[in-house]
């Protein structure tokens, strides 16, 4: 008996492995998050709804502070960004990343210090640099030779703006193809193999109200391996180096970017952030060393690592629809709520929430949306007795959800609750018909 009520902790505890930290499960299918119970969530918010454990964001952004005590670190706005976000990221002593003016306006409003904004982007707007200048961003990054020009004029003559560029370091990794940006011939960035950046370089310098403080690059995303960014720590530092040796250029910042993996499902890898900062660490300053330069500050731009696993999205089934090879489980969202799926074939683990339920069986949980492609899970386990009116649950839902968003059949987008300490409270409200009339103002 006791064997037997072991391994069912333990099933549990392993089905529960990518749920946050605060996750519990009292009673068979009673999930708690937060010491609030998600069918409540779903009770007092409807459906669908992102749920964020407000300790789960927080403690992520404590375990980067601890692993780079000497870094800058600058949260990822574009993963996931409201105005409860950007307080509990100022508290936490972090950084931002934005790439957009309406990012960068949201969080100045908050009261987000500007000075600790990063603004980068690769086809910025005149809108994102007014708006950057405007409120005194801290680093603004370049990210093709068109800007230089352009923001030296916003800035004027008698202005001063810092800048970082952002640099191809030919290095590939990430989950999908779509999403690896450290490559040659893509649109991101300045590469180093064919001497745009060294050139972009040598036009900055020539800007006196442009302050050129260091390199920036970004990987891709999903990068559960620590060795591309110590293959990019190398290439950057060997630019450094030849920019050191023709301008006697000494940079004293160097940004990582982000990209740090995390698992969707149990038993799938993450980046080791221990390990990453260990060697990074010991990288850095061993090319440096070799250089001859002095070690550069660090910065690096988590978002997905600190927002995707807080969040989880709750549906509720609409349908089920049994053919002869496989089982159809429709929901109230879909790929309005959640694209990932469709733009990188991401797989999800959903489980089933408000009741106990019989033996899992093998199901493709789809959206409510006019698109075969619509899929939010394919080929998962759920309970085989599962029926219209249950509750889904679909973890690690906290970083391109509610960003990646969109009308499509105007369903509206759905709103997000906070839980903490066993209470839940509306962060961002449920779109509604009349918010989608509203903008409608044609005939």
């Amino acid at each position: 008996m006791t064997t037997v009520h072991d391994t069912t902790v333990t099933a549990t505890a392993d089905a529960l492995s990518v749920w946050p930290a605060s996750t519990t499960e009292p009673l068979p299918g009673e999930v708690t998050v937060g010491g609030v119970p998600l069918t409540e969530v779903a009770d007092r918010f409807g459906t669908p709804v992102y749920v964020l454990d407000e300790a789960e964001v927080r403690d992520r952004c404590r375990t980067y502070r601890h692993a780079f005590p000497d870094a800058g670190i600058h949260y990822a706005a574009k993963a996931f960004l409201c105005r409860a976000m950007v307080h509990w990221v100022a508290e936490e002593g972090l950084g931002l990343d934005v790439c957009s003016a309406g990012e960068l306006e949201l969080a100045v409003t908050t009261g987000f210090p500007a000075e600790r904004i990063v603004l980068h982007g690769n086809a910025k707007t005149p809108r994102d640099l007014e708006s950057a200048l405007r409120l005194g961003v801290g680093r603004i990054v370049i990210g093709s030779p068109s800007e230089i020009a352009r923001l030296a004029a916003a800035v004027g003559p008698d202005g001063h703006q810092k800048v970082m560029v952002r640099v191809v370091p030919g290095v590939s990794a990430g989950g999908h193809e779509k999403i690896r940006t450290g490559t040659e011939d893509q649109k991101f960035g300045l590469s180093i193999a064919d001497g745009y950046a060294q050139h972009a370089i040598t036009r900055i310098l020539d800007q006196p109200q442009l302050e050129l403080t260091g390199l920036h690059c970004h990987l891709g995303s999903q990068i559960t391996s620590v060795k591309p960014y110590l293959a990019a720590v190398r290439r950057l530092v060997g630019l450094m180096a030849r920019l050191h040796h023709q301008h006697g250029l000494t940079l004293p910042e160097l940004d990582l970017g982000g990209g740090h993996g995390i698992a969707y499902r149990p038993g799938e890898p993450a980046l080791d952030l221990t390990a990453l900062a260990r060697k990074v660490r010991a990288e850095l300053t061993g090319a440096c060393t070799a250089a001859g330069l002095p070690v550069p500050r660090l910065l690096i731009e988590p978002g997905r690592a600190v927002a995707g696993p807080a969040g989880i999205a709750l549906y509720h089934v609409l349908a089920v629809k049994r053919t002869g090879r496989h089982t159809y489980v429709a929901v109230d969202g879909g790929m309005s709520d959640n694209p990932r799926p469709a733009l990188y074939g991401v797989r999800y683990a959903p489980r089933m929430i408000g009741r106990a339920g019989g033996a899992p069986a093998p199901v493709t949980v789809v959206g409510r949306h006019c698109e075969a492609g619509d899929i939010l899970a394919a080929d998962v386990e759920l309970p085989e007795d599962i029926r219209p009116g249950d509750l889904l649950a679909v973890p690690v839902a906290g970083a391109y959800h509610l960003s990646m968003a969109s009308g499509y059949n105007l369903v509206g987008r759905p709103p997000v609750a906070a839980v903490s300490d066993g209470q839940a409270r509306l962060l961002v409200r449920r779109e509604s018909l009349e918010d989608i009339r509203a903008r409608d103002i044609g005939l």
